[in-house]
């Protein structure tokens, strides 16, 4: 993928807002994009079956870790309460190998994903970064940019925080090529996975939510990059939303890892990624699952 294809990618500049939508809305300020769809039907379901994995064991089976496996649950979910959430499905990656498993499932599982979402009128909602969220015209700006700087309490101090002052031995090394790392053209959304229409676009968990709230979501089915990292600590990821009490659905063929050395042949850090959330309270799905569900 690294061609000339890949180079006017990595030329792809982010979409600058022009106007935007006021200052913090309510739900009648803008009721084209706070509302799905009218072709929804209140009634319609999405017949899926998540897959989690099992703690516990058969009556009469040894309680141990090898006899654990995967089950799958049967659930008909409203198309009215479900959201495809894309997660910082970016145009390039500094790790080129990473760079290539994205591109690869980008175009091989989450085009065909989102394409089958939007013919259904299932909701996309995008979830980049906040600093390339605020330049989209379709951001929908339901919290105030003083919301967005993260209060903390005066503990850990600032200093150990940011390890300045007495706790600069307690930083990582600057890597000497971290320049060249940050001379790459900035993030922006894919090229070809960016949004559409009136879809939305939300800068962070909170504003994640309150888009939920207003739109009566409870099924968030997630996509995107990084598995092992965004997709698990964003404040917009699987975790926090599980935390806030959605029912998380990560479609585990439309994501992939940053891996190691170690680890990179096996996929383990993104199969891993996966298996957490499985054990710990939330889902996974194939997105051939999905589109079967909705076409």
């Amino acid at each position: 993928m690294h061609d000339g294809k890949d180079n006017s990618r990595r030329e792809f500049l982010r979409r600058s807002s022009t106007g935007g939508l006021g200052a913090v809305l309510g739900v009648n300020s803008m009721p084209s994009l706070f509302s799905k769809s009218e072709n929804v039907s209140a009634k319609r379901n999405l017949s899926i079956r998540p897959r989690y994995y099992r703690w516990h064991v058969d009556p009469g089976v040894q309680w141990l870790e090898t006899n654990t496996d995967y089950a799958t649950l049967d659930w008909d979910i409203p198309f009215s309460k479900t959201a495809l959430v894309l997660v910082d499905v970016w145009q390039r990656h500094y790790l080129l190998d990473t760079e290539a498993r994205g591109e690869s499932i980008i175009n091989k599982s989450l085009i065909p994903l989102m394409s089958a979402c939007r013919k259904a009128d299932l909701q996309i909602i995008h979830a980049p970064s906040p600093s390339v969220a605020m330049q989209h015209p379709n951001w929908v700006k339901l919290v105030d940019k003083a919301e967005m700087h993260t209060q903390h309490d005066s503990w850990p101090p600032p200093d150990f925080r940011s390890k300045s002052g007495n706790y600069v031995p307690y930083r990582r090394p600057v890597e000497p090529r971290e320049a060249e790392r940050q001379s790459l053209p900035p993030l922006s959304f894919h090229p070809d996975a960016g949004p559409q229409g009136k879809e939305p676009v939300v800068a962070t968990g909170e504003e994640l939510h309150r888009y939920c709230k207003l739109n009566g979501i409870l099924f968030l089915v997630y996509a995107g990059f990084n598995t092992n990292a965004c997709i698990l600590s964003r404040d917009y990821g699987t975790l926090q939303m599980s935390n806030r009490g959605y029912e998380v659905i990560l479609v585990r063929d439309c994501t992939t890892g940053m891996e190691s050395r170690n680890t990179q042949a096996s996929l383990s850090q993104t199969t891993g990624a996966v298996l957490l959330l499985e054990m710990f309270g939330q889902y996974s799905i194939t997105s051939d699952e999905v589109i079967d569900a909705i076409t």
